[in-house]
């Protein structure tokens, strides 16, 4: 465990704590670390909901599946993410999504009732794990938000434009380095990978954006700001 303690003081969860108090933290609500394969499922749509959870190495992806049993990309939590802390209050037992390994993961899993347990204010810990939880959940719901307004857009060149529109606006950069793959992309967006490849290609050809893989660059700003929520 201690061994991630550097990254762990990096994540949302531990900011401005001590590393002291983040062993205790972890201490105390019994945290343990998981190793899963790729394709392995750390938790399924419908288990109980018993504990949330940081990944420490590798990647997985949150997914939510509709009533066709078709799934499509709700995130991708990467090294230091968090998945879960949505759930840590809530009123429903189960999980409403699944959450797959991407790519081989150890993956920190911290458990609800150990950390609700632990609500004693003179815990150092204590307070300031929960004033980050709630920020975190804030910024999540603001994110689950945005979201929803990307499917809410029904152009398929919209969307693409009004995701790298958003993309720039985070850093003021038209040189966008994406943290989705091509298709990870499409499924977010809830368009197919080939739609999107051939609508990207237009954009492309009008000298609106260039792109190699997941890194693509903004060549007129004006252009593809027309095109955004429409």
């Amino acid at each position: 465990m201690k061994n991630y303690i550097n990254l762990l003081n990096k994540s949302a969860l531990f900011y401005g704590m001590k590393k002291e108090d983040i062993i205790s933290m972890l201490k105390d609500t019994k945290s343990k670390i998981y190793d899963y394969s790729k394709n392995q499922y750390i938790v399924s749509a419908g288990e109980i909901i018993q504990c949330f959870g940081i990944v420490l190495q590798g990647e997985a992806t949150i997914i939510k599946e509709n009533a066709q049993g078709d799934g499509f990309i709700m995130n991708v939590a990467k090294q230091g993410d968090l998945f879960g802390e949505m759930f840590i209050f809530s009123s429903h037992s189960t999980w409403p999504v699944t959450v797959k390994v991407q790519a081989s993961c150890k993956v920190l899993l911290i458990n609800n009732s150990s950390l609700i347990r632990n609500s004693d204010v003179n815990n150092t810990w204590y307070i300031t794990t929960m004033q980050n939880l709630m920020k975190i959940i804030s910024d999540r719901a603001f994110f689950l938000n945005k979201k929803v307004e990307y499917l809410s857009i029904k152009s398929i060149r919209s969307k693409i434009c009004t995701y790298l529109w958003d993309q720039y606006k985070k850093t003021g950069d038209t040189n966008i380095t994406l943290l989705l793959n091509r298709n990870e992309l499409a499924s977010f967006l809830n368009i197919s990978r080939p739609s999107m490849s051939r609508e990207m290609c237009l954009l492309r050809d009008e000298g609106v954006i260039d792109f190699h893989l997941s890194t693509f660059k903004i060549k007129n700003l004006e252009i593809l700001k027309e095109f955004c929520w429409n």
